[in-house]
């Protein structure tokens, strides 16, 4: 009785394995499924992090955002900032467009502002100094924080959170396209 069980319990796994690779072969459509390869271009190994052009009515932005995205590239990226432009691999670059604020809610009573946002847009390019290509050509890129004066926030607050936002959006631009 043992023996018979193992019979049927070997050829069910034979038939499991033949299943299994018929599956695989023909089972994707010529997809190669999942990669360990970077998400970022592997021709670049550092990156210059030019100071942003500000042409919001708000100073002091570009050198907010400036500083986040050298410390999500640094941070979220293969590549290392490189403070001389003539050692670079890269360089990224850009324009903080606007800078804005806005109210989200008011109190009923006073009409005074509850909550308020700030919103930060920017053009960005990034350029291979090896090769000579736009890798990211004149890209708008926006990101928007809120923040409440109640909460003891205000807008250095909110532009710090907006800038952290619109890097994080810029470095997942640098990833390569699917």
């Amino acid at each position: 009785m043992n023996s018979q069980r193992a019979h049927v319990c070997l050829w069910a796994a034979a038939g499991l394995t033949v299943l299994l690779c018929v599956l695989g072969v023909g089972g994707c459509g010529g997809s190669t499924g999942y990669s360990n390869a970077s998400l970022f271009p592997d021709d670049i190994e550092n990156v210059y992090v030019e100071m942003f052009d500000n042409r919001s009515f708000r100073r002091g932005q570009e050198y907010t955002f400036s500083n986040a995205l050298a410390k999500r590239i640094e941070a979220e990226t293969p590549y290392k900032i490189v403070s001389d432009r003539d050692r670079a691999d890269s360089v990224i670059s850009g324009q903080l467009v606007t800078v804005g604020e806005s109210i989200l809610t008011l109190e009923r009573e006073l009409g005074r502002a509850l909550e308020k946002e700030v919103v930060i847009t920017a053009v960005v390019n990034w350029k291979s100094l090896k090769t000579g290509r736009l890798m990211i050509n004149n890209q708008t890129v926006t990101a928007a924080a809120s923040y409440s004066e109640f909460q003891g926030q205000d807008f250095t607050y909110g532009s710090t959170v907006a800038a952290n936002k619109l890097a994080q959006n810029v470095v997942q631009l640098m990833e390569n396209p699917w």
